[in-house]
């Protein structure tokens, strides 16, 4: 079955069996590896990403329901090639990975909640990100989630 739908600001039209969950889409078909196989049951996070704006587990997303969607991936993140996103930046500044396999998925998770969060504590954090990171690096990622959201604000007041 064709589906059609944007990934990270580019048409797609692809020819695939529309059960195949999204993650693998993404990975197989479009080489696009940021986004993490982890659990296949939508339950650790390394496959978020973001559909229409909104935070999915692409492990259990079949691609179908992408149809005429907008799809970003932690490649697309940032809409501008020569800068980063505020969570890729503060990522970086707090040298949040160990391992980094979890990571993209907590990016875009971290993307989301400062979209509807301008300054989000630890509680917010805790209570609005569900994503597993097995090598324990939650006390950097809360700061630079926090840093993140400094980062945005800075230059939302810039322009």
């Amino acid at each position: 079955m064709k589906i059609k739908f944007k990934i990270n600001g580019k048409a797609v039209e692809l020819d695939v069996d529309p059960e195949t969950p999204l993650l693998w889409v993404v990975r197989d078909e479009l080489k696009l590896k940021a986004t993490k196989y982890g659990c296949g049951r939508s339950m650790c996070g390394a496959c978020s990403l973001h559909i229409d704006g909104d935070l999915f587990r692409s492990c259990s997303y079949p691609v179908k329901y992408a149809e005429g969607k907008e799809v970003t991936t932690l490649e697309g993140l940032s809409e501008d090639e020569e800068e980063l996103h505020p969570v890729q930046q503060a990522w970086m500044e707090e040298n949040v990975p160990q391992c980094g396999y979890c990571q993209p998925g907590f990016m875009m998770a971290a993307a989301k909640l400062i979209e509807e969060i301008d300054e989000p504590d630890t509680e917010d954090i805790k209570a609005n990100i569900s994503n597993i990171c097995r090598c324990g690096t939650h006390p950097r990622i809360i700061k630079a989630i926090k840093r993140a959201a400094q980062i945005k604000q800075a230059k939302t007041s810039s322009l």
